[in-house]
């Protein structure tokens, strides 16, 4: 069977499967499951075409890994045919370990448990299954490597990962201001000291790419309908699990009645492989079907809470820099309570507050180096003449208060 594929990407056009492993990867059940989970998950109630899955974003970092080395080995540095797989298939299974609508699986049936953890965990039962091939890959997402640049290709504050998904995620959208010129970028790329540097010509897409990815957070990721919506999905999985542990007969499927009926931890989790062999079924139609079916539940609050979802009427979002007022939140409640006849403990399904964050770069954590021509290195917020880049560094956090729109 000829295993050298070619698929057409909307994003990037023809790209290659470079070698029978990464197709035989891709046609893995794990990888399959990403077909069906949303890179966006609520997004596309804001933005219709935001339907693209997170299958197509790992194909995508994918290319743009080969794209990469191939630039770095015209500079002189070498990349071995071994380091190229391995590197191509750390940056392809890095989401592997991603759950349906993933934040809010995360904050319920899942608690605590970090999809990157997932995610090793899943490349490691593949690297039973495909006889120890894997091991250089799991090495470099681990990024215990010493040749540095490869595992800052796939996870660092400029990984092909980000660049990606800004990419894909503004295509999809539609929302011009993520477009950034990742072509130019990867033309730029270079190494010293075994890390990966920005030559100096690049300094003006690095900065549009920090601006562009503090803009999709605060236009895409974290626009406030999205952030509505993932709080109504975060409650109706919150509801659904306290009435499964406590005795109540729920629809769902196999995948996710486990998750619902059994409180995991994160050591239980990775013990054995009970735990991941249900997590590796579930997606995004696990959630929806049940959603659906609750809609006619005789729970009045998970029915309710299905049918703002199912309609898209979803909870009014407030978002302040400061903390809302305690006065006016006790008021909100008692008028909810009053309007859809709650007692304390249901109202808090409907009015809460919560808090988001956005840090565009991290200059502490695998600063982006730019290669000036005496040959020294400077962090890009020092190197760049926008006074904003330095901000971008500052983690702004903003409070969110939600109730529903019928007061």
């Amino acid at each position: 069977m000829n295993k050298k594929k070619i698929i057409n990407d909307p994003v990037y056009g023809f790209i290659n499967i470079p070698s029978e492993i990464i197709f035989d990867l891709i046609s893995h059940p794990y990888f399959q499951r990403l077909r069906y989970i949303k890179q966006l998950g609520m997004t596309h109630l804001v933005y219709p075409g935001a339907l693209h899955t997170r299958f197509h974003h790992a194909l995508g970092a994918m290319h743009l890994m080969s794209l990469a080395i191939e630039v770095l080995r015209s500079k002189g540095h070498e990349v071995t045919p071994e380091e190229e797989e391995a590197a191509t298939i750390a940056i392809l299974l890095h989401d592997i370990g991603h759950g349906p609508f993933s934040h809010a699986l995360e904050h319920t049936l899942v608690n605590g448990i970090r999809h990157e953890d997932i995610s090793m965990k899943m490349m490691e039962m593949l690297n039973t299954e495909f006889d120890g091939r894997l091991t250089l890959a799991i090495r470099i997402f681990k990024g215990d490597y010493p040749k540095h640049f490869l595992p800052q290709l796939v996870s660092s504050q400029l990984d092909l990962d980000r660049m990606d998904y800004l990419n894909r995620d503004s295509f999809f959208t539609g929302v011009s201001e993520g477009v950034i010129s990742f072509d130019r970028i990867i033309k730029m790329f270079n190494v010293l000291d075994k890390e990966l540097v920005i030559e100096e010509k690049g300094i003006y897409s690095i900065e549009k790419f920090l601006i562009a990815r503090r803009l999709m957070y605060w236009q895409v990721y974290l626009h406030k309908t999205v952030v509505a919506g993932e709080m109504v999905l975060v409650k109706i999985l919150e509801r659904a699990k306290y009435l499964a542990t406590h005795g109540e007969e729920l629809f769902a499927t196999p995948a996710l009645q486990h998750f619902l009926k059994n409180e995991v931890t994160e050591t239980e989790f990775f013990e054995g492989g009970a735990h991941l062999a249900h997590f590796s079924k579930l997606d995004d139609q696990d959630i929806f079907a049940s959603v659906k079916v609750w809609v006619e539940h005789p729970d009045r609050i998970l029915a309710q809470l299905c049918g703002m979802l199912t309609q898209r009427n979803l909870y009014k979002v407030e978002i302040s820099n400061e903390a809302p007022d305690e006065d006016r939140v006790r008021e909100l409640r008692e008028r909810i309570a009053e309007v859809l006849n709650l007692d304390e403990t249901e109202v808090c399904y409907f009015v809460f507050t919560d808090v988001i964050r956005n840090r565009a770069y991290n200059a502490g954590s695998g600063n982006i180096n730019i290669l000036l021509k005496n040959n020294t290195i400077v962090d890009i917020a020092k190197a760049s003449d926008l006074s904003n880049l330095e901000s971008l560094d500052k983690t702004v956090k903003k409070h969110i208060l939600c109730y529903p729109r019928i007061i």
